[in-house]
Parts: structure tokens; C-alpha cells; sequence
């Protein structure tokens, strides 16, 4: 399920930058990368199951494994982990109103955080 109207998609910013505030909002890279791209993802394991809250981006003008990347960020999206299948992002999925409204707390909060630091697309 995209998350529409959070203005992440919009942001264009420095990927350090970006690692540290993500991660400061629970929102970790770690192995999800290659050299134009990343992935932020922040795991909810709750009873009705596992779910992520994710944050894609690219880079145009830089290198992510040495760095040096300005990334544009994509809009975000929820998926359902379902073992041993992975991720299911489908219109068919439900996902509680308590995972969406952190969801989206998050991402407004991320929002607010990099402005200062934005970069014009």
C-alpha cells in the first residue's frame, strides 16, 4: 500500500544525511542497497503479523557504497512479510489503522527533519 501525500517523494537529499536521520526514526538501510539505490525499512511485528514500513530511493549523481550519493527519495510504502515469500505490498493486503497512523507519524516526522536540508529537484 503506497502512502500518498507524505512529501518524502518529493525530497532530494544528501544519502548521509539521510542515513542518520532515518535511522533516528527507526527507519534502517542497512544491507538494502546496491550502487544507485536503497532501501529504508522500518519493522513492525505486531498480532496480526510482520510488516514494513519502506522508503525506496535513487541516485542520478553519486555512488551509494562509497557514500557519495544525493538521492531522490520515492514514495513510501507498507508491505506484509509473508514466510518464506517476502513482502506483499497488493491492494488486497489489510493493514490496522494502528500500523497506518504510525506509518504515517513517522514519515511526517522524517518529513519535517530534513527540510532544512533539502535539496532542490
Amino acid at each position: 500500500m503506497y502512502i500518498e501525500n507524505t512529501g518524502i517523494e518529493e525530497i532530494v537529499a544528501d544519502l548521509s544525511l539521510l542515513d542518520e536521520i532515518m535511522l533516528k526514526h527507526d527507519l534502517v538501510r542497512a544491507g538494502q542497497w546496491d550502487y544507485e539505490r536503497v532501501t529504508y525499512d522500518k519493522k513492525y511485528v505486531i498480532k496480526e503479523g510482520t510488516y514494513y514500513l519502506r522508503v525506496f530511493g535513487y541516485t542520478t549523481d553519486g555512488d551509494v557504497d562509497t557514500r557519495d550519493a544525493i538521492m531522490n527519495l520515492k514514495k513510501p510504502v507498507i508491505g506484509k512479510h509473508y514466510y518464506p515469500h517476502g513482502v506483499e505490498y497488493g491492494e488486497d493486503e489489510i493493514f490496522p489503522e494502528g500500523l497506518i497512523k504510525d506509518c504515517k507519524a513517522t514519515l511526517k516526522a522524517v518529513f519535517e527533519e530534513l527540510q532544512p536540508y533539502v535539496l532542490v529537484k
